[in-house]
């Protein structure tokens, strides 16, 4: 018998066949427009990442509200995925599907500012704490024109990130250490010049690292989320932000704090939770109830030198914003969602929730003895194939396990429960119930005695 991560190996597999053919049989509908979309889709899907699940061929989806799906075959699921945090306040959130229906009759785009762009802008002054702000339409987009503000602030080319990070499709950002030595990653496509050039890697949590990558003066601004998240959650150690943040400012290098997913922690992040101080902050997703849309603030110094930097630019085209960016049906969106889902009240709820979800898998794990862990922020939570947390993005990468994962995944979404396809995040929104969760543990643990 193979033992892996605690199970039977060959137990699994078959597992995995079997659940494969369950699949298969029971999605006639999602089959067909699969077949469809290889005539003219590339790769069959219209992003090639909607591929990365666990499942035969793409599962489609026809419609969703709140906590819940439902696939065009009629199966309806509890969404613990919620569009990995694009929907992380529940699917079509009411206010925001109001919101957007009335400014669709008075128009959705002018290249000009509407009635709301100053509400949304005092808003989110009050919930991060930093008085000037500007638009995009994605988290990528937002980390791109803030990286080329604190370049054009700081006089500094080199941007630093933390090896393991994800910060959306910026390409600057592609860069891992391989044992020890900063590479440009190979799954990047297309790529023609060497990243390394201008952007160095360290290791999260390592503040000996942090510093020697910063003490040269040449680092315009450390793009990091306040947490890893997307290689499989990484906490930062007591006392990790309050060093950094100090090194940052000997060094004259910009903080730009990344909180998409951290914004799992309350209404105004992990920056507001914890006491941070960026120069610059981007949030995308959920900002705007699931609509696309992207926000990015400057503190007020940080504020002042970016508009010095442009009045003494040249006359033209910056290269920073697009046509539709800060259009008007997103700010409409944004504004209610800021007003009426994104509430002080609804985090609580949500994190009540998620801690019951995180004090459930860990008495699985300790029922039957496995070797995972659990690491909760706010809302989000996730179970890892180790038995104590990673402190690093390099150990955080050892762990992960694509086959084992598609096992675990497979397994909750023929059975009504989707989790995100990347490692074993999960999230709760406010529609989500107790029950939902209870089932959720209920399955888990339905699973792990199947494969003891």
């Amino acid at each position: 018998m193979t033992v892996r991560h605690g199970i039977n190996w060959e137990k699994a597999q078959a597992l995995l066949a079997a659940e494969r053919r369950d699949f298969a049989a029971r999605m006639p509908r999602s089959r067909e427009l699969a077949q469809q979309g290889a005539a003219h889709l590339l790769f069959g899907v219209p992003l090639h990442w909607m591929n990365d699940w666990s499942t035969p061929f793409p599962l489609h989806v026809a419609a969703a509200h709140g906590a819940h799906f439902r696939d065009v075959d009629g199966h309806d699921y509890v969404d613990f995925c919620l569009g990995d945090t694009g929907a992380m306040f529940g699917h079509s959130p009411a206010p925001v599907a109001a919101a957007i229906a009335r400014q669709s009759a008075r128009g959705y785009t002018a290249m000009l500012p509407g009635e709301d762009a100053a509400w949304v802008g005092q808003e989110l002054a009050r919930r991060f704490g930093l008085p000037f702000w500007q638009f995009a339409l994605s988290a990528s987009d937002a980390n791109r024109f803030a990286i080329r503000w604190a370049r054009a602030i700081s006089g500094r080319s080199k941007v630093l990130v933390f090896n393991g990070c994800y910060h959306g499709t910026v390409d600057d950002v592609f860069v891992d250490l391989d044992d020890g030595r900063p590479r440009m990653r190979d799954s990047l496509l297309g790529q023609v010049y060497d990243l390394t050039a201008h952007t160095r890697s360290v290791e999260f949590n390592d503040l000996a690292a942090l510093e020697q990558a910063l003490c040269d003066g040449e680092v315009a601004c450390l793009l990091a989320e306040p947490a890893l998240t997307n290689i499989g959650m990484v906490l930062p150690q007591a006392g990790f932000w309050a060093a950094a943040q100090a090194l940052c400012r000997r060094y004259g290098t910009l903080l730009l704090l990344d909180e998409t997913h951290t914004i799992s922690c309350g209404p105004g992040g992990y920056t507001a939770v914890h006491g941070l101080a960026p120069d610059l902050l981007v949030l995308g997703k959920p900002v705007a109830g699931g609509v696309p849309c992207a926000v990015y603030g400057f503190s007020a110094d940080a504020a002042a030198r970016a508009e010095a930097a442009k009045r003494a630019a040249p006359p033209g085209h910056s290269g920073i914003g697009t046509t539709l960016s800060a259009n008007l049906l997103a700010m409409a969106a944004m504004r209610a969602n800021l007003a009426e889902v994104m509430t002080d009240a609804a985090y609580a709820q949500m994190c009540a929730l998620s801690a019951r979800l995180a004090d459930g898998l860990q008495a699985l794990i300790a029922r039957h003895a496995l070797p995972w862990c659990v690491t909760r922020l706010g809302a989000r939570t996730e179970f890892q194939f180790c038995a104590t947390p990673p402190r690093n993005g390099s150990e955080a990468g050892r762990i992960l396990d694509e086959e084992m994962e598609r096992i675990v995944h497979l397994y909750l979404l023929n059975r009504g429960l989707l989790i995100t396809p990347f490692h074993n995040m999960l999230l709760v929104c406010p529609h989500t119930t107790a029950a939902d969760v209870d089932r959720l543990l209920q399955v888990l643990d339905e699973l792990v005695l199947a494969l003891r």
